[in-house]
Formats: structure tokens, C-alpha cells, sequence
């Protein structure tokens, strides 16, 4: 594919200041925490780090650090707290209307006042930008933003949303300040301004980000209490590289993410100074389908899919303990988990995937191509891959190609439909069953799909919102999944682990790396050696 690159200025004075200590003594030297998550500017996605246009997981880690939101989740997860905020609730019954007061006396970094006015033009801007990156669509159910003096703001909901106070906690309606940042234009580059608990400096090659460095922000008011003054962000271009950058002492800490072989190394052998940890995780990893394609429009073809490949030997082949089979888009450890798949396919059944074909006169072998990203999700992914294909082939019901992308071009190309069979992940935005249905099957989702169900669309979600109890949406979600597992607009196949390495001088690693993979920088500390 031909695309425009976009080149991005030169950042002055940039990395030499930032890497010196700030102090003689030894706590004063940056965190630094090795990631595999690739930050790349293009003319496809020329914004990488606008809260109107990121959602993924690497970019909204580095939103997490710098700009505020209204709420966030706490350490430990459950219900999300008041962050920029004094105070949110719902003012009705219903859940259609949801109130906030700002903290007194806010600014954003550079000592701009921060008002309930800048809460609203940041809100209505993600709205009216509408990027096609999808996270616009987490809120969809706002209908108008109110503002009451300085400090009130006021949402009015379309719909019932029980949701919405997760959704305020997530880096879309990370609060902006409208100088900085036009109101019907994404701002391009890798440059950050908020009220969050740390500036940010990025320094890039062209246009790929390869180091970050957060610095401690003094006009932060907020509920987060950062443990550090400064920690540096750097890209690895894969796990390996970030293990030896470990090794070596070049980096205090590896998060996202480390290999199976690098987590089963450490646990079994453990090196010196050097420590593994395993945090909850909440990933999931999926094939999803353009529906309209010819090879897959037939859905006798997605459902033997579902029937031939077997989860358990996949898992066991490429990932071993680090990942878990999948049945459905809701993970175990969520409520509403149900194992739908697996009810309606089994694993490896080939015979009924044959009977599925012959019922809708299918002709065998259909010829298929399964289309992966090479640099987002782990060097597991291309062996995932071809365990895959290798399955799928040994059927003899289907002929299989495997193709591998680069992020930047593999993630437009797939929102452009131009495949046909595609592999992803997905990390939630905030922990609850809704954001493991809405993004795969709600208008303007994250996928792009042509796939309408409107039982799922127009009743069964607007239905699970309306619980604030969300543990009553249970059976509803339960419903859904039996819908997803008979049409399959996408076909889950595991659950992962999360593993964190860091040197043993490095404290707050546990609280780091949460169950969503969020990284909390801001838990991170040094030792002390006096």
C-alpha cells in the first residue's frame, strides 16, 4: 500500500537534559521501563497521541500519565473515583443524567486555569471529530454537555448508560485545553498537553517515538500521588530486545509485554537482581471477519472455522502458561462470562465443521487468507499464525495463506475492509462486560464491521446499560454471547496473562500494571541506598 509519511519536526534540546539526574543522589535518576508497544506517525494516523483519535493500548498509556480525566479507576480496580473532579454521580434515577464538580483552583501545566468549560470542549471535540479510529463511540450516549459556572459540569445522556462514569475514567475524555488544541482538527505529532501528573517530552526518529519522558508536573492537583519525579518511556522493537536492555541494566523495568520464553526463563531460572511478577490480566486475541468478503459472507464458513480450531492445542503450541483458551468475547475473570463457543463447536471438531460446509453447500477447500499485524502483539503472533493455518489446513476443508503487516498499515488497511480474515487483540478500556461487546458489535465500532445484529444493537445493549447493578446484566450478556457464537462476526480464541520484570531496587511494580494493562507509572520508585 502507498502511503504518506508524515515527518515531524525536530524536538530541541531534547534528550540530553532530560536524561541527566536531576540531583547527585541516587534517587533522583528517571524510572525507566522498557515496551514493546510501537508509536508511529503516518499519514494513515497522523495523531497518534489525540485523545479524539488514539485507542490503543500503548497510546492511552502514555495519555494516562499527562492528561486528566474527570475520574479514574483506582489502584486495585472497582468503581472509578473522582479525579479532576471533587465529585461525579448520576442525578436521576435512570442513569441519564451524570453530574460533576471540579476540583478547586485546577490548572493545566503551563498554569492555564482549567475549567468545567474546557471538560465540555474537550468532550463535544472528540464527538465532532468522529476519527475513524473508533473511540469517538465510546460516547455515543452523550447527547449534550452542560456547564454550570466554573466548576459544574453536567452530562445528558441519549440512553440509560451505567457505564458512563468508566467511560469517563478512559483518556477519550481526557480534559484539553483548548488552545492547544483545535476544535475540528487532530493535533499531529507525538507533542502532549494536559493537567495530568507528569509533562511530557517525546523524542522520535523520523516518524516513530522511541523514548518518553514523564516528568513530574508541580501545578498537578489530582488523586493520584506520584511516587517518583521522573520516569522515561522506551520502545523496543520486540521482547528480546527489552529483555537484554534489562540485562544490561539499561532499563529498570520490562511491562508491555514479555515473551512466553522470556516469562517461563525468568520463573524457572531467575537471574540475579532481577524479578517476575504475574499480574491479572483481562487481554483477549480474536479473528474477526468482514462479512461482505465473498470467501467469508457465507456464515456456514466462519462457524467451521469455529469448529476446526482448536484452542487448547493453539494455546499449548505457541503460548503455553502465559494464555488460557477463549470461548467467548467476555473473558473468565469478567462477569457475564459464558463459553458459548465451545457449546455450539467444541475444539478441533472436524466433522462438524464438514457437516456445517455440506448444509450450505459450500465448496471445500475454501481458500482463505488470515491477515496479522508483525509488530503489535508479541513475535508469538506470526507462530500463532501459522499453528493456525497448519490447522486449518489439516482439515482439508480449507486452503490457508497467512500474511503479515506492520501496525501502521495492517490497522487501516483492516478498518478499510480490505480483509477478509483478520487477527487482533483487545485490551479493555475500563473492566466491565459492556466494553467486551459494544466495540466489536455497537454502531460506529471499533472494527469497522459490516455485521448488524439489531436484536443486539437496538435492544440487548441499550437493555444492559440500564443496570447499575451490573452483575443483573449478566443474563443479557449471556444472550448476546449465544448470538456472537451463532452468527460469528468474530471468533475468540484466547485469554492472556500479564508477566512484569524489574530489578529488584524498583518498588511498586505490582500496582504498575493493571488487570486492563494500564500502566501506572506514577506507583513506580526508586529504593533507597542511604
Amino acid at each position: 500500500m502507498n502511503r504518506k509519511t508524515l515527518v515531524l519536526p525536530a524536538v530541541a534540546g531534547l534528550l540530553a537534559p532530560l536524561l541527566a539526574a536531576c540531583g547527585t543522589g541516587e534517587d533522583s535518576r528517571a524510572i525507566v521501563v522498557g515496551t514493546t508497544d510501537q508509536f508511529v506517525a503516518t499519514g494513515d494516523a497522523p495523531a497518534p497521541l489525540d485523545p479524539a483519535f488514539a485507542y490503543d493500548t500503548g497510546t492511552w498509556n502514555i495519555l494516562r500519565q499527562t492528561v486528566q480525566t474527570l475520574l479514574h479507576v483506582p489502584r486495585g480496580g472497582g468503581q472509578p473515583v473522582p479525579e479532576a473532579a471533587e465529585n461525579c454521580a448520576f442525578s436521576d434515577t435512570a442513569s441519564e443524567s451524570y453530574r460533576c464538580v471540579l476540583r478547586p483552583g485546577l490548572t493545566f501545566a503551563d498554569g492555564a486555569p482549567l475549567t468545567a468549560e474546557d471538560v465540555k470542549y474537550s468532550i463535544d471535540r472528540v464527538r465532532k471529530i468522529d476519527a475513524d479510529n473508533g473511540a469517538a463511540a465510546l460516547l455515543s450516549t452523550v447527547d449534550t454537555v452542560e456547564t454550570k459556572g466554573d466548576r459544574e459540569i453536567v452530562f445528558h445522556l441519549n440512553a440509560p448508560d451505567a457505564t458512563f462514569p468508566y467511560k469517563l475514567s478512559t483518556p477519550v475524555a481526557g480534559i484539553l485545553d483548548k488552545d492547544k488544541y483545535a476544535p475540528d482538527k487532530l493535533r499531529e505529532g507525538f507533542q502532549v498537553d494536559g493537567s495530568g501528573p507528569y509533562t511530557l517530552t517525546a523524542q522520535h526518529d523520523g516518524d516513530q517515538a522511541t523514548r518518553f519522558v514523564f516528568t513530574r508536573n508541580p501545578r498537578y492537583k489530582g488523586d493520584i500521588d506520584p511516587q517518583n519525579d521522573k520516569v522515561e518511556l522506551r520502545a523496543y522493537a520486540d521482547a528480546g530486545a527489552m529483555g537484554k536492555a534489562l540485562e544490561s541494566k539499561d532499563i529498570d523495568m520490562m511491562a508491555r509485554s514479555l515473551s512466553q520464553q522470556q516469562v517461563r526463563d525468568l520463573t524457572e531460572n531467575p537471574k540475579t537482581g532481577i524479578r517476575v511478577a504475574e499480574v491479572p490480566g483481562l487481554e483477549i486475541r480474536y479473528l474477526g471477519f468482514n462479512t461482505k468478503a465473498p470467501t467469508v459472507q457465507e456464515k456456514a464458513v466462519r462457524q467451521a472455522m469455529a469448529a476446526v480450531i482448536d484452542r487448547g492445542a493453539l494455546v499449548n503450541r505457541v503460548y503455553g502458561p502465559t494464555a488460557e483458551p477463549l470461548y467467548s468475547l467476555i473473558p473468565s475473570s469478567v462477569s457475564g462470562h459464558s463459553t458459548p463457543f465451545y457449546e455450539e463447536y467444541g475444539d478441533g471438531d472436524r466433522d462438524r465443521a464438514a457437516a456445517l460446509l455440506r448444509k450450505a453447500d459450500v465448496k471445500t477447500p475454501v481458500k482463505l487468507t488470515l491477515n496479522y499485524t508483525t509488530d503489535h502483539y508479541g513475535t508469538e503472533t506470526a507462530q500463532e499464525f501459522e499453528t493456525l493455518k497448519n490447522q486449518l489446513i489439516a482439515s482439508e476443508l480449507f486452503d490457508v495463506t497467512v500474511k503479515g503487516t506492520g501496525w501502521s498499515e495492517f490497522r487501516p488497511a483492516q478498518k478499510r475492509g480490505d480483509y477478509a480474515v483478520y487477527g487482533l487483540g483487545w485490551f479493555p478500556d475500563y473492566p466491565d462486560p459492556d466494553n467486551y461487546i459494544a466495540p466489536f458489535l455497537d454502531a460506529d465500532n471499533f472494527l469497522g464491521t459490516p455485521y448488524v445484529n439489531a436484536a443486539v444493537r437496538d435492544h440487548l445493549l441499550p437493555q444492559s446499560r440500564r443496570q447499575a447493578d451490573r452483575a443483573a446484566a449478566t443474563p443479557v450478556y449471556r444472550q448476546i454471547q449465544k448470538i456472537v457464537a451463532q452468527d460469528v462476526p468474530v471468533l475468540p480464541l484466547w485469554q492472556g496473562k500479564q508477566y512484569v520484570a524489574a530489578r529488584d531496587d524498583i518498588n511498586g511494580v505490582d500496582y504498575a500494571l493493571t488487570t486492563s494493562s494500564d500502566l501506572l507509572l506514577w506507583e513506580l520508585s526508586r529504593a533507597s541506598t542511604a
